[in-house]
């Protein structure tokens, strides 16, 4: 058996035996109890959750992706298998009966999620329509919900924006009446209108559904809109909420706030992100229960791409530089560092910035290739960029990769 065949419980027990570390010194480096330790190496205890396995990877001094057994040659081209997913969509006959455990369906769902955050994309294609049709089965608006999530994510990268807000609306229906389903839901939804060129469709959506889970004080009223955070004097205070929702409607008001700089709006733009940079910096380590990497970091993230948005590249670049140094950038999963970079480079495209542009693309080359090799947008980028005489560094290389001729 190859490395890459071995459970991931039995590759950190192989990094912490080459790390001459004791199961009992592992959990203190973690804070975890030996138990917590030894049930992970044995496969009792699942490793679902990216900011765990990258936080075992940072112990153990590897990539997260060498715990995972995924450093494969990364394919060019969009993934096949779009059609097969949506097949899936198109139907809407559910299952009379479960076929599976609602356990086995979460684990499903958390690898799915894994996958999606490491950025292997033609893997995550091939097992979403099964996923899907699990967790149809499941009936559970949580799992549901979370497997609409990842199955918009990955039809807007791939270029399906259209296809991919039908996926966030079905994650939207499953939701209800729950605002903090709800809430997960709506970043999809934004995701897929900004996609679609509509900015300000998903700036209500978002602010929205901010409103109903973030406490007084950090409500917001898009004016313009028609007050679209609602009737503001009918509204409760949500004390009872953790450091998860909160991240949560902070990712809400960083989506408005891109959405904003995107319909031209830059000083809403501004504003948002102070607010939702005032959420992140009353946040402590938490658990990421709703997969939104929120933080100051993809608070700054958020500012340089609204600063190149309104034409400000001095100030994107600096933002720029300064954020890809920090240790906080790191920790973020791979796709979020490679859609970000792709973003950026579009944004440097956008204001002339060419060999900021090319910088960026090959970086995020190097973060998740996939962000690179299969998004249609990236090749978009990529083009552009490698029409400059002579092309800058490294572009020419990610052209003849992606298939693209100068």
């Amino acid at each position: 058996m190859t490395s890459d065949d071995l459970p991931i419980g039995r590759r950190v027990a192989r990094w912490r035996v080459r790390r001459s570390m004791t199961q009992q010194m592992l959990a203190d480096r973690l804070r975890r109890s030996k138990s917590w330790v030894d049930k992970v190496e044995r496969g009792v205890r699942a490793l679902d959750r990216y900011s765990v396995i990258q936080e075992l990877a940072d112990v153990l001094r590897v990539d997260p992706e060498v715990l995972l057994g995924q450093q494969r040659p990364t394919p060019s081209g969009p993934p096949d298998g779009v059609d097969d997913i949506r097949a899936v969509l198109a139907r809407y006959d559910i299952p009379q009966a479960p076929t599976q455990t609602m356990e086995e369906v979460r684990r499903q769902v958390g690898y799915a999620w894994l996958t999606y955050q490491h950025a292997h994309y033609g893997q995550l294609v091939r097992v979403l329509p099964g996923l899907l049709d699990a967790v149809q089965g499941a009936r559970s608006a949580e799992v549901l919900v979370q497997a609409y999530r990842i199955t918009s994510s990955l039809l807007v990268k791939l270029g399906e924006a259209d296809l991919g807000w039908l996926a966030a609306d079905r994650a939207m229906a499953a939701a209800g009446d729950d605002p903090i389903l709800a809430a997960t839901a709506t970043i999809s939804v934004a995701q897929a209108l900004r996609a679609s060129n509509r900015d300000r469709l998903a700036l209500t959506a978002t602010l929205n559904a901010a409103n109903r889970i973030l406490p007084l004080p950090s409500r917001v009223v898009d004016h313009e809109v028609g007050g679209c955070g609602g009737d503001q004097s009918t509204r409760q205070p949500h004390d009872h909420q953790g450091p998860g929702e909160w991240a949560l409607g902070g990712t809400l008001l960083v989506q408005a706030a891109l959405a904003a700089a995107g319909s031209g709006d830059h000083h809403r733009a501004g504003e948002l992100t102070d607010r939702a940079a005032g959420v992140a910096a009353h946040l402590r380590r938490y658990d990421d229960t709703h997969r939104t990497s929120f933080g100051p970091v993809a608070v700054d993230l958020a500012r340089v791409l609204c600063a190149a948005q309104r034409g400000d590249a001095d100030e994107a670049l600096q933002r720029h530089l300064t954020v890809v140094r920090r240790e906080a950038w790191r920790r973020l999963p791979a796709e979020y560092r490679g859609a970000y970079l792709v973003d950026a480079a579009r944004a440097y495209l956008q204001v002339g910035d060419l060999r900021g542009a090319a910088r960026a693309l090959v970086d995020a080359d190097s973060v998740a290739p996939a962000e690179v090799r299969c998004r249609p947008l990236a090749r978009t980028v990529i083009a552009e960029v490698a029409r400059a005489q002579p092309a800058p560094a490294g572009v020419a290389r990610l052209a003849t990769l992606v298939g693209l001729t100068r």
